[in-house]
């Protein structure tokens, strides 16, 4: 799978990124607290949502797979470290809509990075 954090999404309502400026696929930032935190510490919580597996990770960057427990569609939820900012980008692999899975997966992440500190509000 190629690196896709840094890309914007496509026009379809199934991915959401922090580098979107359309508001349907727009989240807000992730700034963090911590200029030393790794991504490796957030690739490990990011693995607490439901349904995640760490498949890569590699300098500043990981991508952690998301199998929904029903139908096993995959979506990737991309972290990437740059400066004091965290770039996240959850698409679903397969179909137009997600209902908005990914949306909700990437604030659950938010919720639980703001609980351990390693973000800001």
């Amino acid at each position: 799978m190629p690196d896709k954090s840094k890309m914007m999404c496509a026009d379809k309502p199934n991915c959401i990124s922090t580098l979107e400026t359309r508001a349907d696929f727009s989240a807000a930032p992730f700034t963090l607290n911590n200029p030393d935190t790794t991504i490796e510490t957030i690739a490990q919580i990011a693995e607490q949502l439901k349904g995640a597996k760490i498949a890569v990770i590699k300098e500043n960057y990981a991508r952690i797979e998301s199998t929904s427990t029903l139908f096993r569609f995959v979506d990737d939820l991309e972290l990437r470290i740059e400066s004091s900012n965290l770039i996240v980008r959850s698409e679903s692999r397969t179909g137009h809509s997600d209902f908005g899975v990914n949306k909700k997966r990437v604030e659950q992440l938010r919720t639980m990075l703001l609980e351990q500190n390693i973000i800001s509000q």
